[in-house]
């Protein structure tokens, strides 16, 4: 929990109070490899910090699920467009190692925004991390070989790709599994 405390510490001091009361409504929650955090048509509650851990977005698909993004430890994660709207999610969320997450449900949030001189702050903070990663992501799509996507994982989390199946990379770079070989045998 304190490395929660340390990240929002670098966006904005938070009092002793503030922290008490936001901490107080976090939920510690470990999960298994493989464990799907949040299926298609569940309605995401929770907004939540990893403390370890792979996760993968995914469309499930009757052959080949579609794997649109991969977060990792010190990053927020949510199917968030669920979130805010309170409907339910086209696409789940699932752990690819052994992950601990760091939670705050949708009505316990509400509470932290009016009641700490901070939580604003905090949720801002929180909702642009979430969307500088999409529209990074969106970005790589449109400008971006299917090469410099499998570049630009590589160079962001090194030590972590390896833990990822080579499956869902070669989805979330838009290949199939034998392309993602070709491309890997042609920068190594």
């Amino acid at each position: 929990m304190e490395k929660i405390r340390e990240y929002f510490e670098r966006i904005v001091p938070l009092s002793d109070g503030d922290w008490q009361l936001f901490s107080s409504k976090l939920i510690r929650q470990a999960f298994p490899k493989k464990a799907v955090l949040l299926k298609t048509g569940q309605t995401e509650n929770y907004l939540s910090f990893m403390e370890t851990g792979i996760v993968r977005y995914y469309i499930p698909k009757d052959e080949n699920d579609l794997t649109f993004t991969f977060a990792f430890a010190g990053s927020f994660i949510s199917a968030y467009d669920s979130f805010l709207t309170r409907q339910p999610s086209h696409y789940e969320l699932q752990a690819l190692t052994d992950t601990i997450l760091w939670r705050i449900t949708y009505d316990d949030l509400q509470v932290i925004y009016r009641d700490t001189a901070v939580g604003q702050t905090i949720g801002r903070h929180a909702s642009e991390a979430i969307f500088l990663t999409k529209s990074k992501r969106e970005l790589s799509l449109l400008n971006d070989s299917a090469e410099q996507r499998y570049r630009n994982l590589f160079t962001e989390q090194p030590h972590l790709i390896r833990q990822i199946p080579l499956k869902y990379i070669a989805s979330y770079i838009g290949v199939t599994p034998q392309g993602l070989s070709r491309i890997r045998r042609r920068i190594t």
